[in-house]
């Protein structure tokens, strides 16, 4: 039988798992390598403005290609994409074949001859023909029909998708957007995705500020939470539900109906709304099923939130750690996605025999993607891992107090500097156990989109996913429980997670029906964010049903908006879980006597046993402590 741990919380530390801080340093000086190469040899320009065939980029000045005459121009006042031959395109290696100039604006009129292109040209200052043929030269020049765009060219306007003048002429416009979306589909996911957020880049700010704007309110609500808040909050998520699959079932028959939906991009979201209606009617049963079970236990979940209320209230910048969190994940990812749109146009120019450009792919580029790509997972599960061990501990400190009236002094910024000196490198390898989980994850989604076709293979891969995503839930949950042990013990991740489980093993059946009802409720005010924003989602997007394929956009919303309400939620949640893991400490190295009082308020000691419906065990408890402690395991308090 091993020893029994002296939890005791360290007011001498040292620093625990060093090797593992190295090795992420080391990390992040490759990724500092893989961005200065990017930043050099990648032109995200590209794809954000748009190019010509000669190599010049839209909007700005260019540099000559050798081998290209018309290369190297001065496109400042040049802002627009357009192709010469927009009714009739063809896709040839993920470009589209039609020639293509950089404009000043787009022909919003029809052009039906070479004079109308000239006089376009004249009256607007937006030459469509190739650069190196004069205007005065349009209906001069015999070659004019293979260097002016084909005739007659359609009406076009300045769409808000890489800056491509879309045409609006109704056969164009769906040949154009067929083109388009089939040069999309054989893209990759990430450019899929990017041109999906820039279609509706404007919607998308405006829904994740909703989000953000409902994880405060919900903040502020747990905080002063009171019986009828509860009741008001289910209200809330049963109408939501309802709601938004009664919506998206709508939407799914108005789509299907709908006579004029011909484009693929309207297909696309026909096939998505259905499924997004079914996944919404299954979660809205589900949930609507565990509230019925649960209804008769809300009571214990408006005290335990008074209790953590109570423990927040004492530390009120603990309200404030999502923020600084979120501003942080946000800059990283801002710069992460700016290094991968960098090393997406990394490439050298060369002519083709045309006297056009071409860019081809340096090689490495798809490792150094890869490593990026493991780099924003396991940076992103660092960061949050360092706020849960500021929480804990935070909590740890003011919970190993004894005199409760007087917390002590900035406990957020002791909990603060204490892991910056001592246990960055705890929080390294845990974040580090998520990310080798995460990526099984990632690789099993790559093979089942390939392996779709095959049904066989679909029960497999359902089962592997299940199985991935079951184990990063449990060590995510273990790793909290570890941060927390680190805070009170100051051991090493490995010594802290064999201590931590202990613990919990031990006390599973008193603290496991409190600390659910917690999380379900937590659960219901993120289900309550994500189905207000994606019911606004969709009223946004379904009044843009033209070129936009919305539904990558809506999930990403839906997703940022669950990311967003549990960055601010988990306040609570982990608050809950650092007090409950102190409160198992307490109660098996301290027996209540003189000599071994305990540190839990009286508060808390009570809910505690109501809530698992222990009178007898409560006189039980005072009378003896939960374990022997004849070795003067007393836990000191922390200074």
């Amino acid at each position: 039988v091993s020893e029994l741990q002296e939890w005791r919380p360290a007011i001498y530390r040292k620093c625990t798992d060093t090797l593992w801080l190295l090795l992420f340093c080391l990390f992040w000086a490759g990724l500092m390598f893989i961005s200065g190469y990017a930043v050099v040899a990648g032109a995200a320009e590209r794809l954000v403005l748009g190019y010509d065939s000669f190599g010049n980029i839209c909007g700005r000045k260019n540099t000559p290609v050798e081998g290209v005459n018309l290369s190297g121009l001065d496109m400042t006042n040049k802002k627009y994409v357009f192709f010469l031959n927009s009714c009739s395109q063809e896709i040839q290696s993920l470009k589209i074949s039609s020639l293509s100039l950089c404009v000043s604006s787009c022909p919003q009129q029809q052009l039906n001859s070479l004079e109308d292109l000239q006089s376009f040209a004249r009256n607007n200052g937006s030459f469509l023909c190739v650069y190196n043929l004069n205007v005065s030269s349009y209906t001069l020049n015999p070659k004019a029909a293979q260097l002016c765009p084909t005739l007659p060219v359609p009406p076009s306007k300045s769409f808000p998708l890489f800056n491509r003048c879309v045409p609006q002429n109704p056969e164009c416009y769906s040949k154009y957007a067929s083109v388009l979306i089939s040069m999309v589909n054989e893209m990759d996911v990430f450019q899929r995705i990017l041109s999906g957020i820039l279609a509706g880049r404007d919607t998308v700010i405006g829904l994740s500020v909703l989000a953000l704007a409902f994880s405060l309110i919900l903040v502020l609500a747990f905080r002063f939470i009171q019986t009828l808040l509860i009741h008001t909050l289910i209200a809330l998520v049963v109408f939501g539900l309802l709601f938004v699959s009664g919506v998206l079932w709508w939407l799914h028959y108005d789509y299907r109906n709908d006579p004029s939906t011909e484009l693929e991009t309207e297909k696309e979201n026909v096939k998505f709304l259905l499924g997004y209606a079914i996944f919404s009617t299954i979660v809205t049963v589900v949930l609507l099923s565990l509230i019925f079970v649960l209804r008769k236990r809300l009571q214990y979940a408006v005290q335990l939130f008074r209790v953590v209320g109570k423990i927040i209230g004492r530390i009120p910048f603990l309200l404030f750690q999502p923020l600084w969190t979120f501003l942080i994940l946000i800059v990283f990812w801002v710069f992460w996605v700016a290094v991968l749109l960098s090393l997406g146009t990394a490439g050298t120019a060369q002519s083709t025999s045309g006297g056009q450009v071409e860019y081809r792919a340096l090689s490495g580029i798809c490792y150094m993607a890869w490593y990026h790509f493991i780099g924003l997972i396991w940076t992103s599960e660092f960061i949050l891992a360092c706020q849960q061990m500021v929480i804990a501990g935070a909590v740890v400190t003011c919970y190993f107090n004894r005199n409760k009236n007087n917390p002590p002094p900035h406990p957020v910024l002791s909990s603060i500097s204490v892991l910056f000196c001592y246990h960055l490198g705890t929080a390294v390898k845990g974040s580090f156990l998520i990310t080798i989980l995460r990526i099984p994850k990632i690789v099993l989604l790559y093979l089942y989109n390939i392996l779709n076709q095959k049904k066989n293979a679909k029960p497999l891969f359902n089962c592997c996913f299940c199985w991935v995503c079951f184990q990063k839930s449990c060590l995510r949950y273990f790793n909290q429980h570890a941060y927390t042990t680190t805070a009170i013990n100051g051991t090493n991740f490995c010594t802290s997670a064999k201590d931590a489980v202990g613990i919990l093993e031990r006390n599973s059946a008193k603290l496991a029906s409190i600390s659910c009802f917690g999380n379900f409720l937590l659960f219901l005010g993120k289900v309550f964010v994500v189905c207000f924003t994606v019911f606004g989602g969709l009223m946004a997007f379904n009044y843009h049903r033209e070129l936009q394929a919305w539904v990558v956009p809506l999930l990403l919303v839906g997703f940022f908006a669950y990311l967003m309400s549990h960055s601010f939620l988990s306040v609570f949640e982990v608050t809950a879980d650092a007090m409950f893991l102190c409160f198992a400490i307490d109660m098996e190295t301290n027996d209540g006597t003189a000599e071994k009082p305990y540190f839990v308020d009286q508060e808390l000691l009570t809910f505690v046993s109501q809530s698992n419906k222990l009178t007898e065990g409560q006189n039980h408890r005072h009378s003896r402590p939960f374990q022997d402690n004849e070795d003067g395991t007393e836990l000191q308090p922390m200074v």
